[in-house]
């Protein structure tokens, strides 16, 4: 019965965070795209902060509860926006900024969760104030990995697209050409985690990020405390 009330208690917890931090993550792709000339998001009806659009059963629920269960970092995927690259303006150049539109996103988010945090921390002790500031620190963490993750240069992360985009012609089209294994490459990552190979660096990467966070809402946890 613990280990029952545990999962509960961690989904109520973290169930917010992560589908904001994946819906908000998707839509930002799909504004970034629409800025630099492809409608094709907003054509579909994707630039919408609605997670029940951008929900992926078992890469936005599933997965993410999996991996904390196992490694304590909560990855996870919704259903990508789509982007028709050929449609930007200048789609070598411009396609690494739409890829860094998730990440972006999830950096922005990880900073808003943190500022909670703080404000959270110095409210008066209450059942309800504990729960949302266990949430305001679920929404830290789980940006801060989900904008480590998808940095990882690899296709069909957006890392990979941004370092598509920054690579030259002859050298960009065959590392893109990796995306056609998205499947398998994103299992061996899981797998890599899981088995510890990959934690270690992912793990601290998401310190690093954490302490930024931390570091720029400094002035305003001097304030209230």
């Amino acid at each position: 019965m613990s280990d029952f009330n545990t999962i509960v208690q961690t989904v109520a917890v973290y169930l917010v965070p992560v589908l904001f931090a994946i819906s908000l993550h998707e839509a930002a792709h799909g504004y970034a795209a629409r800025y630099f000339g492809d409608p094709t998001a907003s054509n579909e009806g994707r630039l919408s902060l609605n997670p029940i659009r951008h929900i992926d059963p078992f890469g936005t629920i599933l997965l993410p509860l999996m991996l904390y269960f196992t490694i304590q970092v909560p990855f996870g995927y919704a259903k990508p926006v789509p982007v028709d690259f050929s449609r930007l303006r200048n789609p070598k150049k411009q396609m690494a900024w739409v890829a860094f539109a998730g990440p972006g996103a999830n950096f922005a988010m990880g900073l808003g969760w943190m500022i909670a945090f703080v404000v959270l921390s110095v409210l008066p002790p209450t059942e309800m104030g504990m729960f949302f500031r266990k949430m305001a620190g679920a929404g830290v963490s789980v940006n801060a990995a989900m904008f480590v993750f998808n940095l990882i240069p690899v296709p069909p992360l957006d890392g990979g697209r941004i370092m598509t985009g920054l690579l030259p012609m002859q050298l960009a089209r065959p590392y893109a050409s990796i995306e056609r294994y998205s499947l398998y490459v994103f299992g061996a990552l899981v797998l890599l985690m899981y088995t510890g190979i990959l934690n270690r660096v992912l793990l601290a990467a998401i310190e690093f990020v954490i302490g930024i966070f931390v570091t720029l809402v400094t002035p305003l946890t001097a304030i209230l405390t």
